[in-house]
């Protein structure tokens, strides 16, 4: 059975990349455009849920969207998601 994770994720430019931190999961990716950083980060999502559901590990409860850009509020907060 395929479950759904959601995760807050910060968006923010770093010299002439952008850089994508998951805050809950202490896990971080860039790109060379927002759109390449959003598709590592859904894929970086995929890969560290898929290790943890595999060896049976516990997966952190994500914060609140709305903590999270409370948080930050000069930066691009997204909800990612993946099935695993």
């Amino acid at each position: 059975i395929m479950k759904q994770y959601v995760f807050p994720a910060i968006f923010y430019k770093k010299e002439d990349k952008y850089v994508v931190l998951f805050p809950d999961l202490n896990m971080a990716t860039e790109g060379e455009t927002m759109e390449e950083t959003y598709m590592f980060a859904k894929e970086s999502l995929r890969v560290y849920c898929s290790y943890v559901k595999k060896y049976d590990l516990e997966i952190e409860q994500a914060t609140k969207y709305e903590d999270v850009c409370k948080k930050n509020p000069k930066e691009v907060v997204m909800l990612i998601d993946c099935y695993v």
